[in-house]
């Protein structure tokens, strides 16, 4: 069963390397946030958080500069050697930031490692600013002999930088866990080269282009293999790929890693999988998966993104660990403390209909969150209210959130509570409010919408115009990939 994590990684890395110390996973691809100046506090920039005032601080314990130091001290405990490099590093004029992020992705390294089998593969996606520290650490894990390539991820974008050449690549790290990892260049080939078709014509005493391109289709078909220099444009704002996910990374590069170094039904693991690209491509490559993040964002977003693209009938293939998956343990959450029934909101809210929980649950007005959309041509957004009851509902909340959603102007508003809390009178009252009629699209929603938490668990979710999400946009529908009788 694949599976997606709620939490931080070197929390789940350390279960199932206790229970399965041979190792179990066959490829893993990170792509962790990376060492600079950029505010990791924000996970998602996007004018809503900011304007919601909901932040998630998901990093601000794991990257702090304060935990570093137990941490350094539990690397003692397993790796003298690491520990004294990072002992090393905070001991000279390297900034505390870089000592605390470097001791930090040290220990889940080491986890990582241990949980790869003895034929797996792993590749570390960094940028220059840390990229020479990093080889050092998985240098120290991996052990220098295993170091198979240094990857440059090239790309070009605007920039208007003075003093210093532009900056357009990312640097990939590829070990292998022993000798034996896997690995084939095979079913990655690319298309010749001008270059190397001239070359070829030269040695070959081939007199045309044509003839030299002949005879290299000859030797190999397919093309070419890639070299360790990969030209792969980035995701523009335009591509049916983004999600609005500030880090995200095309399915090229991640194809290019998978299909190298994994076969089908082998097991992929993403330990900072963000907007789940590689989750995405595994899927699509019938291999197993497990993705890990401390954002429950981003495990929404994921989620959202796999009902996107495969449909439905992809929840009966994974699994979500750290979060309800099923009626009952939503009601647990629902009917517990004051605390859990705001933890069961955001939940509701954040991962399941992607909007924002309201901060500040004193302030006036019956609803708990929002999320907005865009219109072409549109100067401003549009806005969705939610309202989500955990239990003790009745019409009259109904009618304070019908009047909310009037007076915030909000175009549709989505009524949240367990099936067996809906009332005819509430189903009525909601029928009364009509329809929202979008005009470019010649479509109408209904104006309040009443969603159930079963039926969310089962994958609905708000009737909008969905392309147009201004928080997070959908993801591309793949047609013809998905077949759950080749993941097991």
């Amino acid at each position: 069963m694949n599976k997606l994590y709620f939490g931080d990684c070197l929390d789940i890395l350390k279960k199932p390397y206790h229970d399965h110390p041979e190792g179990f996973v066959d490829l893993i691809y990170i792509d962790p946030p990376f060492n600079s100046k950029r505010n990791y506090n924000i996970l998602f920039e996007s004018a809503d958080l900011k304007d919601a005032k909901a932040q998630k601080e998901a990093f601000a314990d794991t990257w702090s500069n304060i935990s570093y130091k137990d941490t350094l001290e539990e690397i003692k405990d397993i790796d003298l050697d690491l520990w004294a490099f990072l002992r090393a590093l905070d001991k000279i004029r390297i900034s505390t930031s870089a000592v605390s992020y470097l001791t930090t992705m040290a220990i889940r390294i080491f986890y990582m490692h241990k949980v790869l089998k003895d034929s797996g593969s792993f590749y570390l996606h960094c940028d220059p600013n840390m990229s020479h520290y990093l080889k050092i650490v998985c240098d120290l894990i991996f052990g220098n002999k295993n170091f198979r390539n240094e990857i440059i991820w090239c790309y070009t974008r605007p920039s208007n930088v003075v003093k210093q050449f532009p900056r357009t690549h990312d640097v990939v790290f590829f070990y292998s866990k022993t000798d034996q990892s896997y690995f084939d260049v095979n079913p990655v080939r690319l298309p010749y080269d001008q270059e190397t078709l001239a070359r070829s014509n030269r040695g070959a005493g081939v007199k045309s282009a044509m003839g030299a391109k002949e005879g290299l289709a000859r030797l190999h078909p397919l093309g070419k293999s890639p070299e360790s220099w990969w030209q792969i444009p980035m995701l523009q704002g335009n591509s049916l790929e983004r999600l609005g996910y500030p880090t995200q990374k095309p399915e090229a590069l991640l194809e290019r890693i998978v299909l190298s170094s994994s076969q089908k039904n082998d097991l992929v693991l993403d330990a900072f999988c963000g907007c789940g690209t590689t989750i995405s491509v595994a899927e699509h490559l019938n291999r197993k998966w497990i993705g890990i993040d401390i954002s429950h964002l981003a495990i929404g977003l994921i989620e959202r993104r796999l009902i996107k693209e495969y449909g439905k009938r992809i929840i009966e293939a994974y699994d979500v660990d750290g979060m309800p998956k099923d009626i009952g343990s939503a009601k647990r959450l629902a009917g517990g403390t004051y605390h859990g029934r705001l933890k069961f909101e955001e939940w509701v809210i954040e991962t399941k209909l992607g909007g924002i929980h309201k901060p500040n649950q004193g302030e006036k007005g019956s609803w708990d969150g929002h999320l907005t959309f865009n219109i072409p041509g549109a100067k401003t957004k549009e806005v969705v209210l939610i309202e989500v009851k955990s239990g003790n509902t009745n019409v009259r909340d109904m009618r304070n959130f019908i009047e909310s959603v009037r007076k915030q102007e909000a175009v549709i508003g989505v009524f949240v509570a367990f099936e067996d809390e809906i009332t005819k009178p509430m189903t009525i009252l909601a029928k009364e409010e009509g329809f929202y009629k979008e005009e470019l699209f010649r479509k109408n929603y209904p104006k309040i919408q009443i969603l159930t938490v079963e039926a969310l668990l089962d994958g609905d979710t708000i009737r909008m115009p969905e392309t147009q999400h201004a928080t997070f946009k959908g993801a591309e529908q793949k047609t013809g990939r998905y077949d759950q009788s080749k993941l097991f």
